[in-house]
């Protein structure tokens, strides 16, 4: 309690901290059965996988999504996944579901909420809390419109005096949208769009309703809240806008208040921004427990497209150590673009101007945001799978080989990885539905017919069904090893620039591993003294389930090759 107070003060000076934090506190409230039951820690292992799906990717015409997604899960799914993110699954008016009409209710269209209890019986829930605004046909909205309780006071606006002259932002529409209300006419903010219309963070009336909601999702068995857009929700007059100092204190608020659940809550921070502002969203130990790698996705496609690896290299010799009980979500594609901006300060503009063409070159779209008066590109847009079709010099016939690279070069960093569904399939850019949408986020939002999908996976002549069956085999290899705890020691491997490699070791230190890929189109030599191997200790390569003989002797890496080496056998590293 005497920490939520501290919360409440820094927040809300005016406010009764103890009657602000009694309420809070009600609002969050447990019986006393499940109240006294032994609460377990926080904990992730090497076990650990998340997937990241729409509610709707498998269609079927007489089943609704939600269920056959579940059957996808359960059948082919549940020994590779341990945790899915669903993305926004309520009624809502734009943006694929993150303009939410009502936070309550899952769509009709897609299932109820029972559906995603069932989920929750095989896999840790990540659910969606989109914080920072609501749709225009949100209830709120309307009372606001009609100066109503409780919208009337949600609703974040700003005066003409207002200095929005530094605000930071996504997009390039109009920051403000000039409303008519019973009050006469306000310019509300609107961040994203003129749909999706901010909240007001500053009352803590409003605060209160997600505390609310907090527990509603708690109990339809969501145990992860993702907090949708959390660098944005609190503005001042001459400022960004963006990652203030009160948007830390919120976050260490709402993870003081979660932290009461009987079983463990954990926090998802959705900040996609530079990668130093990124990184504070651990705080110290007590705001995120996860935080997207942003800056890894776009590091990796540069190091494929040029062959070099000094940039991805240098970006993670840099990374700080991670705090107890925190770790970084670690992922390629997503139902959003590849971002750009966490590339600030890591990789020269001319190589971030040479992938914007690139992207384009090999049919995807360019998203821009303002920056002063100029529009700037702030993501592409392409499948994660299509964006490897070639390198800087052009299309090659290497484009499955480079995508696995990405994706196992991906898992083996320290952190928890995360699969977007489309990756699993190598999907490539769906031109139809960017044209149907004419929204450029369409081309990686595919819909699969699941009995069409079905049919092609048992195709062993397929690249959806070589891609689905090796990176679940790479998921299941990897599951194994002590040495990719999220939690693992990591240092990074000074090798020859065509190649990445780095270091993990076990929590025990009795498991080394050495992962090394070549990140060119022609044979590579790894010479095996580089990697310091202990002597009188046998080595294997897991992914090939080879013994390694002779670590005097260099070995050879086949273009985009990946090699796993260790002093565990592969079948010796369950029990270990």
């Amino acid at each position: 309690m005497k920490t939520i107070h501290r919360y409440i003060k820094k927040l809300y000076p005016l406010s009764d901290p103890h009657e602000l934090a009694r309420e809070i506190t009600s609002n969050f409230q447990f019986d006393d059965e499940k109240n006294s039951l032994a609460k377990s820690p926080h904990t992730w292992s090497e076990k650990d996988c998340l997937l990241i799906t729409y509610g709707d990717t498998f269609l079927d015409q007489k089943i609704k999504p939600l269920k056959n997604l579940n059957s996808f899960l359960t059948e082919d799914l549940e020994q590779s996944f341990s945790m899915i993110h669903i993305l926004p699954f309520f009624p809502y008016s734009s943006d694929d579901g993150f303009a939410v009409i009502d936070y309550e209710k899952v769509r009709n269209d897609l299932g109820n909420w029972e559906d995603i209890r069932k989920i929750s019986n095989s896999f840790k829930i990540v659910g969606d809390v989109v914080i920072n605004h609501i749709s225009s046909q949100h209830n709120w909205f309307q009372q606001f419109i009609e100066s109503k309780d409780p919208g009337k006071n949600f609703i974040k606006t700003c005066s003409l005096e207002t200095d929005v002259t530094k605000v930071t932002r996504p997009r390039n529409s109009d920051l403000l949208s000039e409303t008519d209300t019973a009050d006469g006419k306000k310019l509300v903010w609107c961040t994203f769009s003129h749909d999706q219309i901010d909240l007001d963070f500053s009352r803590p009336a409003m605060l209160m309703e997600f505390i609310k909601l907090f527990k509603f999702y708690y109990d339809q068995g969501i145990r992860i809240f993702r907090l949708d857009a959390v660098g944005f929700i609190w503005k001042k007059s001459g400022t960004s806008c963006l990652n203030l100092p009160e948007v830390h204190e919120l976050v260490k608020l709402i993870r003081a208040v979660t932290d009461i659940a009987p079983e463990p809550i954990l926090l998802l921070t959705e900040t996609n921004v530079p990668n130093h502002e990124n990184l504070q969203y651990f705080g110290n130990g007590n705001e995120a427990h996860l935080i997207y790698n942003f800056s890894l996705p776009p590091l990796l496609v540069h190091a494929l497209l040029t062959g070099q690896s000094e940039f991805l290299r240098q970006w993670m010799m840099t990374q700080p150590p991670t705090l107890e009980n925190c770790t970084s979500l670690n992922f390629t594609a997503s139902h959003d673009g590849i971002g750009l901006r966490p590339l600030e300060g890591l990789l020269p503009e001319n190589d971030i101007d040479r992938i914007v063409k690139t992207a384009k070159k090999f049919g995807g779209e360019v998203t821009t945001r303002k920056r002063g008066n100029k529009d700037v590109p702030y993501e592409l847009n392409i499948t994660y799978f299509d964006i490897l079709k070639g390198t800087f010099d052009g299309i090659d016939n290497y484009q499955i080989d480079r995508f696995i690279a990405s994706q196992t070069i991906m898992m083996s960093i320290e952190g928890i990885p995360a699969f977007y569904i489309q990756s699993l399939f190598g999907a490539e850019n769906d031109i139809e539905k960017l044209n149907q949408t004419g929204h450029n986020r369409a081309i990686n939002r595919h819909q699969w017919d699941l009995k069409g999908l079905r049919d092609t996976l048992k195709n062993n002549k397929s690249k959806e069904y070589f891609i689905f069956n090796e990176l679940k085999r790479r998921i299941t290899i990897r599951k194994l090893q002590r040495a990719f705890h999220p939690d693992a020691t990591q240092f990074t491997l000074q090798l020859n620039n065509e190649l990445f490699g780095f270091w993990r070791q076990s929590l025990c230190r009795k498991q080394s591993l050495f992962v090394v890929t070549n990140l060119t189109n022609s044979k590579k030599k790894l010479e095996l003294v580089e990697l310091n191997l202990f002597q009188n200790t046998e080595w294997y390569e897991l992914l090939s389930s080879k013994k390694i003989h002779n670590t005097k002797k260099p070995i050879f890496l086949k273009p985009y090759q990946t090699v796993w080496i260790t002093n565990f056998k592969p079948t010796q590293t369950l029990s270990s």
